[in-house]
């Protein structure tokens, strides 16, 4: 039986699927493997992908070519996507703050006009989400992989206000009080 694209399952679905998905390489690694002949080259990718519309995902990929490793971490990517609520489809509902190993990143959402204010790895991610306005601030370690994974801990504590109320028995507007300054001011937290 020939496995060709359109005979894999779900096989023109899935290539639809996938091209909703844009992806950008944050980093590439080349690392080194000594033997006895001499050096093995290889290369690590770090991908993030998302669909410009709240879901994004970051993948990790090696190999012994560039293409391949890169291939490797679209896909390991595409497996772990993550939906971000977003206010107005440009900006987030609260400011977070989110940390891997030593890496800690602030992140606030910012009125209309603001634009992307967010260093490298951390831009890449908000490009793929579809955040037009925000404020982004990273702290402790540069690694490229740090700074994903601590803005992807920050965005997994994004909360739509919709959600909260429900779940407190309240009503949206008593969640979300007058917005100064573009931002929401949670009615029981000071700033």
């Amino acid at each position: 039986m020939a496995r060709g694209p359109q005979r894999e399952r779900g096989g023109r679905d899935r290539e639809e699927r996938d091209s909703e998905f844009t992806d950008k390489l944050v980093h590439i690694n080349r690392v080194a493997k000594v033997v006895k002949g001499g050096k093995r080259f290889g290369f690590a990718a770090l991908v993030v992908v998302g669909d410009l519309k709240g879901r994004v995902g970051f993948g990790h990929g090696k190999a012994r070519e560039v293409p391949e490793a890169i291939r490797k971490a679209t896909e390991a990517a595409k497996r772990n996507l993550l939906r971000v609520p977003l206010r107005d489809a440009r900006t987030l509902h609260h400011d977070t703050v989110g940390r891997h190993g030593s890496g800690k990143v602030i992140l606030r959402s910012a009125p209309a006009g603001t634009g992307i204010i967010a260093g490298g790895a951390m831009r890449a991610v908000f490009e793929m989400v579809g955040v037009h306005d925000v404020v982004a601030k990273s702290m402790g370690s540069t690694n490229p992989y740090n700074v994903v994974r601590a803005t992807f801990d920050a965005l997994k504590a994004q909360e739509n206000p919709r959600g909260v109320a429900a779940r407190r028995n309240k009503k949206v507007s008593d969640i979300v009080s007058r917005r100064r300054d573009g931002s929401a001011i949670d009615a029981g937290v000071e700033v």
